[in-house]
Parts: C-alpha cells; sequence; structure tokens
C-alpha cells in the first residue's frame, strides 16, 4: 500500500495561521499596523537597470519578458530566481517597508506629543487633522518612498528625508502646518529606525515567517499521524536497531519544531525613545516639567512594542540576537529533518510524485531527485550563516553608538528570506512524498536480529544468566533470520506465557509505543492561533 502525501498536503489548513500582536509580546494587547498595499510598475518596460525598489513586489504590471530580465539580473537569487516564494518579506523587510514604517513613527509621535498637556504649542488635533496624518500613512504609496528617497539624494541623510517629507505632505494643512517643526522633536534618528526595524520584523514574522512555520509543522504534524502504524526499521550509527514507525520518527520533527518555533513567539521585540545617548537630554531642556521615560514607553508600548528603559543612542540589539539565535536553532532543526527525509528516500522508503516534463538528471532518466530538500537545506545553511553573523555584531557598538549595526541592520531581509525559502522548499517536498510500505517490510524482514534485545530484557526478568552475552554469541556477526531467532526462543528455561510472548514478536510488530507516541503528537505540539 503507499500512501500519498500530496494530497494530504491540500488539506492542511493554511487559514488562521497569521498570531496576533499579542502572541509576539504576550504581556501586550497590540494593535497590528497593516502594510499599506502597493501596486508596483516598471518606469521604463525596455530598460535593463537593476531597480531594487521597482521590483520589491514582483512588478506587476510589468511584462512576462520584463520580469524574467530583472530575474536574469538580479545580484540575489532572492531577488530573482526565487522571488515568487519570498516576495511576501518585501512589504515588511524592504527599504520599501523601512522608509513606510519611518513614516508612521514620525506621525505617531506627532499625535503623541499633542496628546501631552504641557505641550501646548501641539494644541490637541482635531478629528479632522488625525484623520489627515492616519490618511498619509494608510495611503502610503510607492510614489511617496519614491519621493523620500528623491529629497534623500539632497541630504544624504534617509531619515531626515522622511521629515522633510512629511513637512512637504503637511504644509498645506491649516491645523498641521503650524506645528511642523514638531516632527520629528527632541528624536534621534535612532529613535525613528530602532522603532522601524523592530516593528518590520514585528511584520515579518506575524504575517509571514510564524505562519509558514505553521504550515510546516502542521506538514510533518499530518505525516506523523498518517505513517503511526507503519513500522520501520530504526539505524543508530548507521546500523540496524529496535523498530520504530515512521509517524514517531516524524512526530519528533513536529514537536521539536513547535518546541522552538513558541520561543520566537514569546521572544519581546524591544524598543527604545530616549533620545541621543539615552538620557532624555534634549526632551528635559526643552520640557523640564515632563515625566519623559513614562511618555517614552507610552509611546513604544502604543506601537506594540516592549519598552527598553536603558539605552544609549541605540536600542542595543539584544532582543535581536536571541530573536535570530532561535530562528538559527529552527532552521537546524529543519536541516536534521531534511537530512532524514533525503536518507530515506535513498534507502527507498519514499518515492515522489513526479510531474510531467519534469526532469531528474540530464543523463540518468531514470532519476528524480529529493532537489526539494536539498534546495531547503542548502537554503537554511545560508540562512544560519547570515542569522549568527547578525546575532553576533548587532550587540556590540563601541561606547554610546557607532555606525556598524546600521549598514548591517539592512540585511534582516536576506536571512528571513533564506529561511523562508527553505521552509517553502520542504513543504513543497512533503507534498511529493509516496511512503513505499514493500520497501520498508523488506528491509524488517531481513533484520530479525533486532528481537535479541525484548529476548535479552525477559531472560533478565526471570533470572536467566549471562542473557546479554547468549545473545551476543547468537547474533553478531552472523545471519539471523526468524526460524533461527524461534528456535533460540524455544530452548530457553521460561515460563510458557513468557516464551509465548516473545514467539509472537517480528520485526515488524516490536515498535513498542511508537504509534501512540505518533497519533498524540497535536497534544504536544503548539502552534499559534
Amino acid at each position: 500500500m503507499e500512501l500519498n502525501l500530496s494530497s494530504m498536503a491540500t488539506k492542511i489548513p493554511c487559514s488562521g495561521l497569521i498570531p496576533t500582536r499579542s502572541l509576539l509580546n504576550p504581556s501586550k494587547s497590540l494593535s497590528h499596523h497593516q502594510l499599506p498595499k502597493v501596486s508596483f510598475s516598471v518606469s521604463s518596460p525596455h530598460s535593463l537597470k537593476l531597480m531594487t525598489s521597482t521590483k520589491l513586489i514582483a512588478m506587476a504590471s510589468a511584462s512576462s519578458r520584463d520580469f524574467e530580465m530583472s530575474n536574469l539580473t538580479a545580484l540575489s537569487p532572492l531577488d530573482g530566481r526565487y522571488w515568487g516564494k519570498v516576495k511576501d518579506l518585501a512589504s515588511s523587510m524592504s527599504e520599501f517597508g523601512l522608509i513606510y514604517f519611518r513614516v508612521l513613527v514620525e506621525i505617531k509621535w506627532l499625535i503623541k506629543l499633542s496628546n501631552i498637556p504641557q505641550v501646548t504649542e501641539v494644541p490637541s488635533f482635531s478629528k479632522e487633522a488625525h484623520k489627515y496624518l492616519q490618511g498619509i500613512i494608510d495611503g502610503f504609496s510607492m510614489d511617496d518612498a519614491l519621493q523620500v528617497k528623491k529629497i534623500e539624494r539632497v541630504t544624504n541623510h534617509d531619515v531626515k528625508a522622511v521629515e522633510y517629507f512629511l513637512k512637504q505632505k503637511c504644509e498645506s494643512h491649516p491645523e498641521i502646518a503650524k506645528v511642523l517643526e514638531f516632527f520629528h522633536f527632541a528624536c534621534t534618528s535612532e529613535d525613528i529606525n530602532n522603532l522601524s526595524h523592530a516593528l518590520m520584523l514585528q511584520e515579518a514574522l506575524s504575517s509571514v515567517i510564524l505562519p509558514t512555520m505553521d504550515e510546516l509543522i502542521k506538514s510533518i504534524s499530518l505525516m506523523a499521524k498518517s505513517f503511526a502504524y507503519v513500522p520501520m526499521l530504526s539505524r543508530t550509527h548507521g546500523q540496524p536497531a529496535s523498530p520504530t514507525t515512521l509517524g514517531k520518527e516524524m512526530a519528533i520533527f513536529a514537536v521539536r519544531l513547535s518546541e522552538e518555533r513558541r520561543y520566537l513567539s514569546e521572544t519581546k521585540i524591544k524598543g527604545k525613545f530616549a533620545g541621543a545617548v539615552g538620557n532624555y537630554n534634549a526632551h528635559i531642556s526643552a520640557y523640564s516639567n515632563i515625566e519623559w521615560p513614562h511618555v517614552a514607553e507610552e509611546f513604544v508600548t502604543s506601537l506594540g512594542l516592549t519598552f527598553n528603559p536603558y539605552v544609549t543612542q541605540i536600542e542595543p540589539h539584544d532582543y535581536m540576537a536571541r530573536l535570530f539565535n532561535t530562528i538559527s536553532q529552527f532552521n537546524n532543526v529543519l536541516i536534521d529533518f531534511d537530512r532524514d527525509i533525503w536518507s530515506y528516500i535513498s534507502l527507498g522508503y519514499f518515492k515522489q510524485i513526479t510531474k510531467a516534463g519534469e526532469i531528474g538528471s540530464s543523463t540518468m532518466p531514470h532519476k528524480v531527485n529529493p532537489i526539494d530538500f536539498e534546495n531547503s537545506e542548502g537554503n537554511l545553511g545560508k540562512a544560519n550563516a547570515e542569522l549568527a553573523f547578525l546575532s553576533m555584531k548587532l550587540p556590540i557598538s563601541r561606547m554610546q553608538r557607532d555606525l556598524t549595526d546600521s549598514t548591517v541592520l539592512r540585511n534582516m531581509g536576506g536571512a528571513l528570506g533564506h529561511s523562508l525559502l527553505a521552509y517553502k522548499s520542504a513543504i513543497q517536498g512533503i507534498g511529493k512524498l509516496q511512503v513505499n510500505e514493500a520497501r520498508l517490510k523488506d528491509d524488517l524482514d531481513h533484520t530479525w536480529e533486532v528481537l535479541a534485545e525484548p529476548i535479552q530484557t525477559v531472560m533478565r526478568r526471570y533470572g536467566v544468566p549471562e542473557p546479554y552475552e547468549k545473545l551476543k554469541e547468537l547474533t553478531r556477526g552472523r545471519a539471523v533470520n526468524e526460524e533461527s531467532i524461534r528456535k533460540f526462543i524455544k530452548s530457553l528455561e521460561l515460563p510458557e506465557e513468557a516464551k509465548d510472548q516473545l514467539l509472537k514478536l517480528t520485526p515488524h510488530t516490536y515498535v513498542g509505543a511508537a504509534a501512540a507516541l505518533a497519533l498524540a503528537v497535536d497534544d504536544a505540539v503548539h502552534l499559534g492561533h
């Protein structure tokens, strides 16, 4: 009998997987910052330019030829060959996403100032003014982002460009125009940047990474339950060992991955808003009668982040190191899974469903290579190399700050992109698997020696001397089959009931609690809701 996972994979529920903000910071009731829906187009359809900002979301209005050309000229395969699988990260982890969240933070800070009674220079905004400011956030477009980049070419400062952009946007509004200089009030650029990077990560995790992790874990959990009763020869040190079931081995991976996923979801994403060196120097010089640390905490938590009160110019990035290390460990577990599935395919325990027209080898027509799991493993290695660098570098900054973190932070999307690609490749590979029970049965039929373990264990119970040594003499370096095992059992000085139990054992039935463990996998796996 063959069990086909391709049809099962389509039954894995994909809805309801996106965690809420409170999942990332369980102590907070958080609001979701929905990124704008942006339509991207190529400004010059026949131009062969490496335009990252133009290409962010798949160039929806460009021709197929233009899209292929952009793939061929991309420096990173994430922005070229694999774009279709990772594009969901682009709106949050791209330059566009960074600019968008900077705009959001600047506007929210101005609104916060308008709600502080002591800041009389910024009166409470009217509903119309609030609507206008929120409209800039909700309506933020690619044209807006390009305008910011145009300003940056003059200022040569990316955050200042956002401030000038907002002043231009609001100078025609009679109410907001009176307080334009309170955009970026008492802020260092890192007040804006650290919150923007935190929101980028939060958006990417909640909207893309965690849901895809959930889909992967559910796929493996489904394998565990579907193959709970399929016996399989274990291998320790590459040698035949006590039998298990295929489902139980899959359950192990589902549980391990879900543990790391849970640790990731519990990581507190932090933010600071304390000025140039973390002391509120400028704030207090302007308004000494305001409890600025309290204001900053209110502001940061209002964005759905956890407030960090002890900082320099920058938020120290320790939470990022923890977050990236957790993703890396999730990836390590998945590498283990990919390699095991690769090995099982190599042993013939799995067949792979083929598609008409697909080629496995350019010279060997018979081959169907486990390319999805190989792609997954390779990209996990690439992702982990980047994640390791990020987690080691980012918490280190000379004295009150140096600029080395700035350029490094722009590479977060690559690490997450290779991870996402790996998860999707593994999911795709799982959907192609068919269990070859005949091959699994054949292996067990030829390894009766694995019953040496239960036999010598029962011998110990009933006081038979030197049980291990007797089984070692029978099995080690010798051909063992059903006949020789049964003959040995019958020769033992054991109660008849014990003998009968041993005689009923076969390599196929000696699987212990494996099936029960596999069937209970859902009780051990914890996913988002």
